[in-house]
């Protein structure tokens, strides 16, 4: 039997900024929160499963320099889903990789946006196909591999 992602575990430096981050503009409803000092801790979800924990442990932002997590994707449903993320994020002032929707690659179906969270976690806002015709940000090599 193939594994399957359950769910992914972030260390934040701020849980409040970041729970609003992800509930507010990427619309992930809490499940559980611990607010206990020194073991803050939020279960965050998308209506049906557990999708992100949140721990508040992190002395310092995401570091790409560091081996570990490299980004952080999520699959929308449309191209227009990405594009109203993309809107709310830009309107409160959310820092982008690129501008606007770019394709993975050249000739590419598949695409969205890319983005950084409150902590500069790398993520990503993706559907597999509606993204032709985007602009490609680098031709030699994967959009989400170098940002």
């Amino acid at each position: 039997m193939p594994l399957h992602t359950g769910h992914i575990g972030l260390n934040v430096t701020d849980l409040d900024r970041s729970l609003a981050f992800y509930r507010d503009l990427l619309e992930f409803s809490v499940i559980a929160e611990g607010k206990e000092e020194g073991r803050r801790y939020a279960f965050i979800g998308d209506g049906e499963r557990l999708v992100l924990t949140l721990w508040q442990q992190a002395g310092q932002p995401y570091d790409t320099g560091r081996a570990g997590l490299h980004h952080l994707a999520f699959e929308a449903p449309s191209i227009e889903q990405v594009r109203r993320y993309e809107e709310a994020l830009r309107a409160q002032g959310v820092d982008f990789a690129y501008d606007g929707v770019v394709a993975h690659g050249e000739g590419a179906a598949s695409g969205g946006i890319f983005f950084h969270d409150p902590d500069g976690t790398r993520l990503e806002i993706s559907v597999p196909e509606g993204a032709q015709g985007a602009p490609v940000p680098h031709e030699a090599a994967p959009t989400c591999g170098f940002f």
